[in-house]
């Protein structure tokens, strides 16, 4: 039985959005406009639980790019209006579109000349009627037995909002580094890391020249831990790296390790990656070369850095 109820649920609320595809009208790119052309936040209201939905759509907002923040309909008339000033858009949200604490704020935000977008089940219902764009959520009826409790409704909303931001991450031309600034902790922020922020710098970097012998080579892997050196010229241009695999070939060829320099056994042209790059980028690679460490480059092939793959452990990311 609970089965039934809940592919009976899952299929209402998947036809609530699915039937907002036909809804889609100039009235969308309206809107779309008016929050792109704000100078000040997007405002979500809305009461109960359409509040909650206003709540999440306000966070989907504010991490994409698009300043947003949540006004409680209930407060907004106690005080809380003052948040609301020219050059802001609101977006209010109500099924009926007859919320007696939204419908309330309605004068105060005309008298502002602050857009009004409205989201609702009704196009003739007062909120609506106030809206510069009114988008129009209908929603035949809602996922519970009685037909009351707020379920395909919200999640209709909820959709309508996602479809707002997403549009809006394309008008803007967000970028995965954008996001990744707006999200620095947790599992996105790991997924998101900057090779930047994890490499070695300056005295830490085992930094040769390619006159140096392979025994002093040696002396400073061995000092840095990296398994490798690089190789740069007077600028600290990257020339090539020195591994351990370097040096057991040469020591191969020539058992003399102090008449041999790095410039002679180097590996010319290793893998190299920039300091913008994400952290996940330099982990494939390390993986696609089969090596532990990367060095990181700029435009110009200045050395600035290294990464090693134990750096990418320690994030979890591995």
């Amino acid at each position: 039985m609970s089965l039934e109820i809940a592919r009976k649920v899952l299929e209402i609320e998947a036809d609530a959005v699915r039937g907002l595809v036909d809804t889609l009208d100039e009235r969308f790119e309206r809107a779309v406009e008016l929050i792109y052309q704000c100078r000040g936040r997007t405002i979500l209201s809305g009461m109960g639980k359409s509040g909650i939905i206003c709540k999440k759509i306000s966070a989907t907002l504010a991490s994409t790019g698009t300043p947003s923040l949540f006004l409680h309909p209930a407060e907004a008339v106690h005080g809380d209006l003052g948040m609301v000033v020219e050059g802001d858009v609101v977006v209010a949200v109500s099924n009926s579109g007859e919320t007696d604490e939204l419908n309330r704020m309605l004068e105060r935000i005309k008298r502002l000349r602050v857009p009004l977008i409205s989201m609702s089940g009704s196009l003739k219902s007062t909120l609506a009627r106030y809206s510069d764009v009114a988008l129009h959520i209908p929603v035949p009826r809602e996922a519970d037995p009685l037909g009351l409790a707020p379920t395909a409704s919200t999640t209709a909303a909820l959709a309508m909002g996602d479809a707002l931001a997403v549009a809006l991450i394309d008008k803007r031309g967000f970028r995965r580094e954008d996001f990744a600034a707006f999200h620095p902790g947790g599992e996105l922020g790991r997924k998101l890391l900057k090779v930047g922020k994890l490499m070695h710098r300056g005295e830490r970097i085992p930094r040769v020249g390619p006159q140096t012998t392979l025994r002093d080579c040696l002396f400073e892997m061995s000092g840095k831990g990296f398994g490798m050196t690089t190789v740069v010229d007077g600028g600290d241009t990257l020339l090539g790296v020195v591994t351990d695999g370097d040096l057991r070939r040469a020591l191969e060829k020539d058992a003399d390790i102090g008449a041999i320099t790095a410039g002679e056994c180097m590996t010319r042209s290793p893998a190299t990656i920039p300091a913008a790059a994400l952290a996940t980028r330099a982990l494939a690679l390390m993986e696609e070369r089969k090596i532990t460490s990367l060095c990181i480059v700029d435009d110009q092939g200045v050395l600035e850095g290294i990464v090693h793959l134990h750096d990418l452990w320690r994030t979890e990311m591995v």
